[in-house]
Protein backbone atom coordinates (compact mmCIF):
# COMPACT_ATOMS: atom_id res chain seq x y z
CA UNK A 1 0.00 0.00 0.00
CA UNK A 2 2.84 2.25 0.95
CA UNK A 3 4.13 1.58 -2.51
CA UNK A 4 1.05 2.20 -3.94
CA UNK A 5 0.76 5.78 -2.49
CA UNK A 6 4.00 6.57 -3.22
CA UNK A 7 3.55 6.16 -6.90
CA UNK A 8 0.33 7.65 -6.87
CA UNK A 9 1.61 10.99 -5.97
CA UNK A 10 4.52 10.97 -7.99
CA UNK A 11 7.08 9.57 -5.24
CA UNK A 12 8.28 6.04 -6.41
CA UNK A 13 11.51 7.60 -8.43
CA UNK A 14 11.91 9.55 -11.63
CA UNK A 15 11.17 6.60 -14.22
CA UNK A 16 7.75 6.08 -12.39
CA UNK A 17 6.37 9.53 -12.78
CA UNK A 18 7.72 10.06 -16.19
CA UNK A 19 5.82 6.94 -17.46
CA UNK A 20 2.89 8.05 -15.20
CA UNK A 21 2.73 11.56 -16.70
CA UNK A 22 3.07 9.96 -20.40
CA UNK A 23 0.36 7.19 -19.82
CA UNK A 24 -2.27 9.76 -18.47
CA UNK A 25 -1.67 12.34 -21.83
CA UNK A 26 -1.66 9.17 -23.88
CA UNK A 27 -5.10 8.05 -22.09
CA UNK A 28 -6.50 11.59 -22.84
CA UNK A 29 -5.78 11.63 -26.39
CA UNK A 30 -6.74 8.16 -27.07
CA UNK A 31 -9.88 8.28 -25.31
CA UNK A 32 -10.92 12.08 -26.92
CA UNK A 33 -9.74 10.98 -30.54
CA UNK A 34 -10.89 7.69 -30.26
CA UNK A 35 -14.58 9.18 -29.58
CA UNK A 36 -15.28 9.84 -33.44
CA UNK A 37 -14.48 6.44 -34.21
CA UNK A 38 -16.88 4.52 -32.10
CA UNK A 39 -19.49 6.94 -33.17
CA UNK A 40 -18.79 6.75 -36.72
CA UNK A 41 -18.84 2.64 -36.04
CA UNK A 42 -15.76 1.76 -37.07
CA UNK A 43 -13.64 0.87 -34.31
CA UNK A 44 -11.87 -2.21 -36.21
CA UNK A 45 -10.16 0.72 -38.90
CA UNK A 46 -7.82 1.51 -34.96
CA UNK A 47 -6.84 -2.47 -35.05
CA UNK A 48 -6.03 -2.31 -38.88
CA UNK A 49 -4.06 1.13 -38.40
CA UNK A 50 -2.50 -0.35 -35.41
CA UNK A 51 -1.12 -3.85 -37.20
CA UNK A 52 -0.15 -1.68 -40.40
CA UNK A 53 2.45 0.52 -38.04
CA UNK A 54 4.53 -3.16 -37.51
CA UNK A 55 6.26 -3.18 -41.17
CA UNK A 56 6.68 0.92 -40.74
CA UNK A 57 8.49 -0.01 -37.44
CA UNK A 58 10.99 -2.85 -38.89
CA UNK A 59 11.52 -1.28 -41.96
CA UNK A 60 12.90 2.35 -40.48
CA UNK A 61 14.77 0.13 -37.92
CA UNK A 62 16.67 -1.77 -41.10
CA UNK A 63 16.76 2.15 -42.95
CA UNK A 64 18.44 3.68 -39.88
CA UNK A 65 20.85 0.95 -39.71
CA UNK A 66 21.80 0.63 -43.33
CA UNK A 67 22.83 4.76 -42.89
CA UNK A 68 25.06 4.28 -39.57
CA UNK A 69 22.46 5.32 -37.32
CA UNK A 70 20.86 4.27 -34.40
CA UNK A 71 18.12 1.76 -35.30
CA UNK A 72 16.14 2.11 -31.82
CA UNK A 73 15.76 5.88 -32.58
CA UNK A 74 12.21 6.53 -31.21
CA UNK A 75 11.34 9.65 -33.55
CA UNK A 76 12.64 7.19 -36.23
CA UNK A 77 10.71 4.24 -35.76
CA UNK A 78 7.36 6.49 -35.01
CA UNK A 79 8.30 7.91 -38.67
CA UNK A 80 8.50 4.72 -40.07
CA UNK A 81 5.51 3.28 -37.95
CA UNK A 82 3.01 6.58 -39.20
CA UNK A 83 3.89 6.35 -43.34
CA UNK A 84 2.83 2.43 -43.34
CA UNK A 85 -0.43 3.27 -41.08
CA UNK A 86 -1.00 5.79 -43.42
CA UNK A 87 -0.62 3.61 -46.30
CA UNK A 88 -2.56 0.93 -44.69
CA UNK A 89 -5.50 3.28 -43.95
CA UNK A 90 -5.69 4.76 -47.76
CA UNK A 91 -5.81 1.08 -48.96
CA UNK A 92 -8.75 0.89 -46.48
CA UNK A 93 -10.20 3.77 -47.95
CA UNK A 94 -9.55 3.11 -51.31
CA UNK A 95 -10.86 -0.73 -51.08
CA UNK A 96 -14.77 -0.26 -50.85
CA UNK A 97 -14.38 2.84 -52.78
CA UNK A 98 -13.01 1.36 -56.31
CA UNK A 99 -13.99 -2.25 -55.68
CA UNK A 100 -17.41 -4.24 -54.11
CA UNK A 101 -15.62 -5.29 -51.21
CA UNK A 102 -17.40 -4.00 -48.32
CA UNK A 103 -15.37 -1.79 -45.93
CA UNK A 104 -14.74 -4.56 -43.57
CA UNK A 105 -13.23 -7.18 -45.64
CA UNK A 106 -10.40 -4.08 -46.28
CA UNK A 107 -9.80 -3.22 -42.78
CA UNK A 108 -9.85 -7.59 -42.51
CA UNK A 109 -7.27 -8.08 -45.46
CA UNK A 110 -5.16 -4.53 -44.16
CA UNK A 111 -4.92 -6.35 -41.31
CA UNK A 112 -3.67 -9.60 -41.54
CA UNK A 113 -1.21 -8.85 -44.65
CA UNK A 114 0.32 -5.41 -41.96
CA UNK A 115 0.89 -8.19 -39.81
CA UNK A 116 2.24 -10.79 -41.50
CA UNK A 117 4.59 -8.70 -43.16
CA UNK A 118 6.11 -6.78 -39.99
CA UNK A 119 6.54 -10.32 -38.08
CA UNK A 120 8.14 -11.47 -41.02
CA UNK A 121 10.40 -8.17 -41.43
CA UNK A 122 10.73 -8.39 -37.99
CA UNK A 123 12.41 -11.79 -37.54
CA UNK A 124 14.90 -10.45 -40.39
CA UNK A 125 16.02 -7.98 -38.79
CA UNK A 126 16.94 -10.11 -35.38
CA UNK A 127 19.34 -11.83 -38.08
CA UNK A 128 21.09 -8.79 -38.43
CA UNK A 129 24.43 -8.30 -36.76
CA UNK A 130 22.73 -4.46 -35.76
CA UNK A 131 19.94 -6.02 -35.07
CA UNK A 132 20.13 -8.86 -32.08
CA UNK A 133 19.35 -6.50 -29.31
CA UNK A 134 17.05 -4.02 -30.93
CA UNK A 135 14.19 -5.53 -28.94
CA UNK A 136 11.48 -4.45 -31.68
CA UNK A 137 9.09 -6.99 -30.42
CA UNK A 138 8.72 -4.98 -27.66
CA UNK A 139 6.28 -2.50 -29.99
CA UNK A 140 3.47 -5.60 -29.93
CA UNK A 141 2.98 -5.40 -26.07
CA UNK A 142 4.98 -2.14 -25.10
CA UNK A 143 7.22 -1.75 -22.75
CA UNK A 144 7.85 1.13 -20.35
CA UNK A 145 10.89 0.45 -18.80
CA UNK A 146 12.94 2.25 -20.81
CA UNK A 147 11.34 5.38 -21.68
CA UNK A 148 13.37 8.17 -21.89
CA UNK A 149 12.39 12.13 -20.91
CA UNK A 150 12.32 12.69 -24.65
CA UNK A 151 10.13 9.72 -25.33
CA UNK A 152 7.72 11.18 -22.36
CA UNK A 153 8.00 14.72 -25.05
CA UNK A 154 7.36 12.84 -28.29
CA UNK A 155 4.50 11.33 -26.59
CA UNK A 156 3.13 14.39 -24.84
CA UNK A 157 3.50 16.81 -28.12
CA UNK A 158 1.97 14.33 -30.29
CA UNK A 159 -1.12 13.54 -27.69
CA UNK A 160 -1.63 17.33 -27.42
CA UNK A 161 -2.00 17.95 -30.71
CA UNK A 162 -3.76 15.06 -31.49
CA UNK A 163 -6.49 16.74 -28.82
CA UNK A 164 -5.90 19.89 -30.36
CA UNK A 165 -7.48 18.74 -33.81
CA UNK A 166 -10.24 16.75 -32.06
CA UNK A 167 -11.41 20.14 -30.61
CA UNK A 168 -10.59 22.21 -33.37
CA UNK A 169 -12.68 20.05 -35.97
CA UNK A 170 -15.34 18.31 -33.63
CA UNK A 171 -18.32 20.06 -35.10
CA UNK A 172 -18.09 18.79 -38.49
CA UNK A 173 -16.33 15.55 -37.52
CA UNK A 174 -19.54 14.70 -34.82
CA UNK A 175 -22.09 15.49 -37.77
CA UNK A 176 -20.01 13.30 -40.38
CA UNK A 177 -19.85 10.49 -37.15
CA UNK A 178 -23.90 10.45 -37.26
CA UNK A 179 -25.31 12.00 -40.60
CA UNK A 180 -22.76 11.76 -43.37
CA UNK A 181 -25.54 12.21 -46.20
CA UNK A 182 -26.73 15.46 -43.98
CA UNK A 183 -23.02 16.25 -43.83
CA UNK A 184 -22.28 16.09 -47.53
CA UNK A 185 -25.52 18.35 -47.77
CA UNK A 186 -24.42 20.77 -45.74
CA UNK A 187 -21.34 20.98 -48.45
CA UNK A 188 -18.86 19.02 -46.09
CA UNK A 189 -16.26 16.88 -47.64
CA UNK A 190 -17.05 13.29 -46.21
CA UNK A 191 -13.90 11.63 -47.52
CA UNK A 192 -11.96 14.01 -46.09
CA UNK A 193 -13.00 14.26 -42.67
CA UNK A 194 -13.42 10.22 -42.90
CA UNK A 195 -9.67 10.51 -43.15
CA UNK A 196 -9.07 13.22 -40.64
CA UNK A 197 -10.86 11.44 -37.99
CA UNK A 198 -8.75 7.75 -39.11
CA UNK A 199 -5.59 10.57 -39.22
CA UNK A 200 -6.03 11.40 -35.65
CA UNK A 201 -6.32 7.56 -34.65
CA UNK A 202 -3.21 7.00 -36.72
CA UNK A 203 -1.26 9.65 -34.59
CA UNK A 204 -1.94 8.56 -31.00
CA UNK A 205 -1.70 4.95 -32.18
CA UNK A 206 1.97 5.73 -33.53
CA UNK A 207 2.91 7.79 -30.08
CA UNK A 208 0.96 5.07 -28.29
CA UNK A 209 3.34 2.03 -29.62
CA UNK A 210 6.54 2.68 -26.93
CA UNK A 211 3.60 2.90 -23.67
CA UNK A 212 1.11 0.71 -24.47
CA UNK A 213 2.13 -1.53 -27.52
CA UNK A 214 0.21 -1.72 -31.02
CA UNK A 215 -2.38 -4.30 -29.98
CA UNK A 216 -3.40 -2.88 -26.71
CA UNK A 217 -3.40 0.45 -28.14
CA UNK A 218 -6.85 -0.28 -30.03
CA UNK A 219 -8.45 -0.88 -26.68
CA UNK A 220 -7.41 3.02 -25.64
CA UNK A 221 -8.85 4.23 -28.28
CA UNK A 222 -12.08 1.86 -27.77
CA UNK A 223 -12.79 1.67 -24.17
CA UNK A 224 -13.33 4.91 -23.02
CA UNK A 225 -15.30 6.29 -25.79
CA UNK A 226 -17.40 3.08 -25.13
CA UNK A 227 -17.19 4.07 -21.29
CA UNK A 228 -18.30 7.43 -21.71
CA UNK A 229 -21.63 6.52 -23.56
CA UNK A 230 -22.71 5.28 -20.62
CA UNK A 231 -22.75 8.53 -18.22
CA UNK A 232 -24.30 11.19 -21.26
CA UNK A 233 -26.59 11.63 -24.46
CA UNK A 234 -24.47 14.57 -25.63
CA UNK A 235 -21.95 13.95 -28.26
CA UNK A 236 -19.81 16.76 -27.22
CA UNK A 237 -19.93 16.05 -23.60
CA UNK A 238 -18.44 11.91 -24.98
CA UNK A 239 -15.68 13.06 -26.22
CA UNK A 240 -14.01 15.03 -22.87
CA UNK A 241 -15.86 12.20 -20.80
CA UNK A 242 -13.80 9.80 -22.49
CA UNK A 243 -10.52 11.81 -22.52
CA UNK A 244 -11.05 11.62 -18.58
CA UNK A 245 -11.48 8.45 -18.68
CA UNK A 246 -8.46 7.30 -20.54
CA UNK A 247 -6.46 9.89 -18.78
CA UNK A 248 -7.42 8.08 -15.82
CA UNK A 249 -6.67 4.53 -16.71
CA UNK A 250 -3.42 5.65 -18.24
CA UNK A 251 -2.16 7.01 -14.82
CA UNK A 252 -3.70 4.72 -12.57
CA UNK A 253 -2.27 1.81 -14.60
CA UNK A 254 0.95 3.29 -14.76
CA UNK A 255 1.01 3.59 -11.13
CA UNK A 256 -0.31 0.21 -10.25
CA UNK A 257 2.11 -0.69 -12.28
CA UNK A 258 4.97 0.88 -10.59
CA UNK A 259 3.66 0.25 -6.95
CA UNK A 260 4.09 -3.91 -8.12
CA UNK A 261 7.34 -4.27 -10.66
CA UNK A 262 6.47 -7.89 -11.83
CA UNK A 263 2.95 -6.31 -13.53
CA UNK A 264 3.18 -5.18 -17.07
CA UNK A 265 2.31 -1.60 -17.88
CA UNK A 266 0.29 -1.60 -21.19
CA UNK A 267 -1.80 -4.46 -20.57
CA UNK A 268 -2.55 -3.16 -16.71
CA UNK A 269 -3.51 -0.02 -18.09
CA UNK A 270 -5.94 -1.21 -20.77
CA UNK A 271 -7.65 -3.36 -17.27
CA UNK A 272 -8.12 -0.17 -15.85
CA UNK A 273 -10.07 1.22 -18.84
CA UNK A 274 -11.87 -2.27 -18.59
CA UNK A 275 -12.70 -1.80 -14.86
CA UNK A 276 -14.05 1.67 -15.69
CA UNK A 277 -16.19 -0.04 -18.37
CA UNK A 278 -17.69 -2.54 -16.03
CA UNK A 279 -18.12 -0.18 -13.77
CA UNK A 280 -20.47 2.18 -15.62
CA UNK A 281 -21.86 -1.17 -17.74
CA UNK A 282 -23.58 -1.54 -13.89
CA UNK A 283 -23.76 2.13 -12.62
CA UNK A 284 -23.97 4.85 -15.01
CA UNK A 285 -27.38 6.76 -13.58
CA UNK A 286 -28.73 7.25 -17.16
CA UNK A 287 -27.82 3.70 -19.43
CA UNK A 288 -26.28 1.68 -16.60
CA UNK A 289 -27.75 -1.71 -15.80
CA UNK A 290 -28.75 -0.85 -12.55
CA UNK A 291 -30.52 2.10 -13.61
CA UNK A 292 -32.56 0.34 -15.99
CA UNK A 293 -33.75 -2.48 -13.37
CA UNK A 294 -34.95 0.53 -10.99
CA UNK A 295 -36.67 2.50 -13.89
CA UNK A 296 -38.42 -1.13 -15.03
CA UNK A 297 -39.25 -1.47 -11.38
CA UNK A 298 -40.79 1.97 -11.06
CA UNK A 299 -42.68 1.76 -14.24
CA UNK A 300 -44.18 -1.49 -13.32
CA UNK A 301 -45.21 -0.75 -9.77
CA UNK A 302 -46.96 2.64 -11.91
CA UNK A 303 -48.92 -0.08 -14.26
CA UNK A 304 -49.88 -2.47 -11.18
CA UNK A 305 -51.00 0.62 -8.65
CA UNK A 306 -53.19 2.38 -12.28
CA UNK A 307 -54.94 -1.04 -13.12
CA UNK A 308 -55.40 -1.84 -9.73
CA UNK A 309 -56.89 1.77 -9.02
CA UNK A 310 -59.08 1.33 -12.33
CA UNK A 311 -60.67 -1.92 -11.19
CA UNK A 312 -61.63 -0.43 -8.08
CA UNK A 313 -63.18 2.60 -9.91
CA UNK A 314 -65.42 -0.60 -11.78
CA UNK A 315 -66.08 -1.75 -8.50
CA UNK A 316 -64.23 -5.05 -9.76
CA UNK A 317 -62.21 -7.27 -7.61
CA UNK A 318 -58.46 -7.11 -7.87
CA UNK A 319 -56.83 -10.65 -8.72
CA UNK A 320 -53.62 -9.91 -8.78
CA UNK A 321 -52.00 -10.71 -5.89
CA UNK A 322 -48.60 -8.08 -6.59
CA UNK A 323 -50.88 -5.40 -7.23
CA UNK A 324 -53.43 -5.77 -4.22
CA UNK A 325 -50.23 -5.78 -2.04
CA UNK A 326 -48.75 -2.53 -3.46
CA UNK A 327 -52.70 -1.13 -2.70
CA UNK A 328 -52.68 -2.27 0.36
CA UNK A 329 -48.90 -0.63 1.10
CA UNK A 330 -49.99 2.67 0.47
CA UNK A 331 -53.29 2.11 2.36
CA UNK A 332 -55.50 2.02 -0.82
CA UNK A 333 -57.20 -0.55 -0.09
CA UNK A 334 -57.66 -3.27 2.92
CA UNK A 335 -55.98 -6.89 3.13
CA UNK A 336 -59.05 -8.02 1.48
CA UNK A 337 -59.17 -5.91 -0.84
CA UNK A 338 -62.08 -3.52 0.00
CA UNK A 339 -60.96 0.34 -0.61
CA UNK A 340 -60.29 2.42 1.96
CA UNK A 341 -61.40 6.17 1.77
CA UNK A 342 -58.12 7.31 0.61
CA UNK A 343 -58.28 4.40 -2.34
CA UNK A 344 -61.48 5.45 -3.12
CA UNK A 345 -60.75 9.08 -3.85
CA UNK A 346 -57.29 7.81 -5.62
CA UNK A 347 -59.79 5.17 -7.99
CA UNK A 348 -62.59 8.40 -8.77
CA UNK A 349 -59.56 10.64 -9.67
CA UNK A 350 -57.81 7.69 -11.76
CA UNK A 351 -61.22 7.07 -13.93
CA UNK A 352 -62.34 10.51 -14.37
CA UNK A 353 -58.50 11.50 -15.49
CA UNK A 354 -59.59 8.80 -18.36
CA UNK A 355 -62.86 10.32 -18.66
CA UNK A 356 -61.39 14.14 -18.77
CA UNK A 357 -58.13 12.41 -21.69
CA UNK A 358 -61.59 11.30 -23.99
CA UNK A 359 -62.91 15.00 -24.16
CA UNK A 360 -59.34 16.31 -24.52
CA UNK A 361 -58.88 14.51 -27.49
CA UNK A 362 -62.39 15.96 -29.25
CA UNK A 363 -60.95 19.52 -28.18
CA UNK A 364 -57.37 19.35 -29.18
CA UNK A 365 -56.70 17.68 -32.71
CA UNK A 366 -53.42 17.98 -32.04
CA UNK A 367 -51.79 14.70 -31.76
CA UNK A 368 -48.75 16.03 -30.25
CA UNK A 369 -50.32 17.27 -27.40
CA UNK A 370 -53.03 14.52 -26.87
CA UNK A 371 -50.82 11.79 -28.38
CA UNK A 372 -48.59 12.08 -24.70
CA UNK A 373 -51.59 9.92 -23.08
CA UNK A 374 -49.78 6.55 -22.52
CA UNK A 375 -52.25 5.92 -18.86
CA UNK A 376 -49.51 7.04 -16.98
CA UNK A 377 -48.89 10.90 -17.41
CA UNK A 378 -50.83 12.81 -15.14
CA UNK A 379 -53.12 15.12 -17.39
CA UNK A 380 -51.64 17.80 -14.73
CA UNK A 381 -48.66 17.59 -16.97
CA UNK A 382 -49.74 18.19 -20.13
CA UNK A 383 -53.04 21.00 -19.75
CA UNK A 384 -53.16 23.94 -17.47
CA UNK A 385 -55.66 24.21 -14.62
CA UNK A 386 -57.77 26.35 -16.75
CA UNK A 387 -58.08 23.97 -19.42
CA UNK A 388 -58.83 20.34 -16.90
CA UNK A 389 -61.83 22.59 -15.45
CA UNK A 390 -63.33 22.91 -18.86
CA UNK A 391 -62.76 19.14 -19.32
CA UNK A 392 -64.57 18.94 -16.19
CA UNK A 393 -67.51 21.33 -17.43
CA UNK A 394 -68.12 18.59 -19.61
CA UNK A 395 -68.26 15.90 -17.74
CA UNK A 396 -70.68 17.20 -15.23
CA UNK A 397 -70.32 15.51 -11.54
CA UNK A 398 -67.72 13.08 -10.58
CA UNK A 399 -67.17 9.40 -10.54
CA UNK A 400 -67.85 7.63 -7.28
CA UNK A 401 -66.43 4.36 -5.56
CA UNK A 402 -68.34 1.99 -3.58
CA UNK A 403 -67.10 0.19 -0.77
CA UNK A 404 -68.21 -3.17 0.01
Amino acid sequence: MQQFLEALFLQAGYNAALVAIGAALLGFAAGSSGTFLFLRKRALVSDAVAHATLPGIAIAFMVMVAFGGDGRNLAGLLAGSALTAWAGLLIIEWIPRRTRLAEDAAIGAVLGVSFGIGVVLLTVVQTMSAGRQAGLESFLLGSTAGMLFQDAVIISIGGSLAVFCTWLMRRPMTLVAFDSTYAAAMGYNVRRIDLLMMGLVLAVTVIGLKLVGLILIVAMLIIPAVTARFWTERAQHVIWIAGGIGAASGYLGAVLSASAPGLPTGPIIVLMAAGFFVFSLFFAPVRGVLSSVIRHRRFQVRVHRRQGLLALAAQHPIREPYTLRLLAQEGLVRPDGVPTDAGRAQAAKIARDERRWDIAREIHQDAGLTGRYDGLTPIEDVFTADEIAEFDLRLGSPVSVRGA
